[in-house]
């Protein structure tokens, strides 16, 4: 008997030996990233390439320039190739902007056959997702927050258990139409299809966040250039979720009027000198900066600087704690504040947050992953690192699911035939 597989098993063995490439493209106000990992045969993510470009083409997280959001995107997914070696067809991406908004809803069915089927779930989150949108909005995303059959409530799974009546609680996130096309064309006149399109801090959250913290209860504040997106996350569960339209482009902005000069000077400034404090800030170190009239460059302090971060931060932390204290489970936020984004890394964000929230609050940085970790531990990068998790997830989800026992047994009938055939 010769030492071979027959056809159809040789093909399962390459695909489970073969890894899986996952891209991620995060389409920001200030930059468009992409991110390349390996879903390595031991289900660890190996991150293999990056690219970064400024992007010109958004604003406050919508497309307002097409030509402009695609010259970002070809040019970061060109670097991102050419640093992993690979091809980039398909990408997770990521949707965030004012136009976000989002409502708890809740439905409720008859189990028909009193145990719970895939069909029962699926008919109560339509139930729940029957709900009044404005006419230029969809949904983007239902999350269950609990499932209660019966009276049995705090119910994660509700798959093959006993009952007679169904409920589900939901989060649901809903955005513009027209931004999800623009985004959409954008990417597809790339050349890439769009595998999944998710709210942002949705994606982070996969990335920064531990499961006892989202059992706990806590708040992830994702500062990005254009918006802040806000997530209250208890019970395994999204709770409440908001956008501020304050955010990392009107400090820049503020630098840049209180000393004359350049949007990207003042970017540059900030991200190498600023601070959220002034007391943690230098008075004897000077920065020279040039003015927009051309003038003598003007010599500054570090806590001159963080004197013009500190009132915008404090603004944007005083608009957050608003938003949770609106949300139903505020007051049970446990493990704190988890801050990401690229203005996260401002000195003194931590200790003006901590006193701001009054609780604990610490810098989320991705993790759970392998490979180039220079390139993305960094919390401007939480977006993309999530949507990477998030395509894992999807695809262990389909390889778990397409391993029933009819295709199991199909796959071995097959085999039979084949060995039949051959000896």
């Amino acid at each position: 008997m010769n030492n071979v597989l027959p056809p159809i098993l040789k093909s399962i063995k390459s695909k489970k030996d073969q890894n899986t490439m996952i891209s991620a493209l995060d389409i920001g106000t200030s930059k468009v990233v992409v991110i390349v990992a390996e879903l390595q045969s031991d289900g660890i993510l190996k991150i293999i390439g990056k690219g970064q470009h400024v992007s010109k083409g958004l604003k406050k997280g919508v497309v307002v320039n097409i030509e402009n959001t695609m010259q970002a995107i070809q040019r970061a997914v060109e670097e991102a190739e050419l640093m992993a070696d690979t091809k980039i067809t398909e990408v997770y991406t990521g949707i965030a902007g004012s136009h976000i908004q989002s409502i708890n809803s809740h439905g409720m069915v008859k189990i028909k056959d009193e145990e719970v089927t895939q069909m029962d779930v699926d008919r109560v989150r339509e139930t729940a997702e029957a709900i009044t949108l404005a006419t230029d909005q969809e949904v983007l995303h239902t999350l269950p927050q609990e499932y209660i059959i019966d009276d049995q409530q705090d119910i994660k799974e509700p798959l093959e258990m006993s009952g007679m009546k169904l409920n589900v609680k939901v989060h649901i996130i809903s955005g513009s139409i027209a931004a999800r096309q623009n985004i959409i064309k954008c990417i597809r006149r790339c050349g890439l299809e769009v595998i999944d399109l998710v709210f942002q801090p949705l994606a982070s959250s996969h990335a920064v966040l531990t499961q006892d913290e989202k059992e706990l209860g806590v708040c992830l504040i994702d500062i990005g250039g254009g918006t802040t997106d806000i997530a209250v996350i208890k019970n395994g569960a999204f709770q409440h979720t908001s956008v501020i339209p304050v955010a990392g482009d009107q400090i820049t902005n503020d630098i840049a009027i209180a000393f004359r000069t350049t949007t990207q000077i003042a970017s540059d400034i900030k991200e190498t000198y600023g601070s959220a404090m002034p007391s943690l800030s230098s008075t004897n170190e000077e920065i020279e900066i040039s003015l927009v009239d051309g003038e003598k460059p003007k010599i500054i302090t570090p806590k001159a600087l963080a004197q013009v971060i500190e009132p915008r931060i404090e603004e944007l932390f005083e608009q957050v704690q608003n938003e949770i204290n609106r949300s139903p489970m505020g007051n049970a936020i446990a493990s704190g504040i988890v801050i990401t984004g690229g203005s996260s890394m401002l000195k003194g964000m931590v200790e003006i947050g901590e006193k701001i929230f009054n609780m604990p609050v610490r810098i989320g940085i991705p993790r759970d992953i392998d490979g180039l970790l220079q390139v993305v531990e960094n919390p401007r990068y939480a977006t993309g690192v999530g949507l990477l998790i998030m395509g894992k997830n999807d695809i262990e989800k389909n390889e778990n699911s397409s391993g029933k026992v009819p295709a199991a047994i199909e796959i071995l009938k097959r085999a039979q035939n084949w060995f039949k055939g051959n000896f």
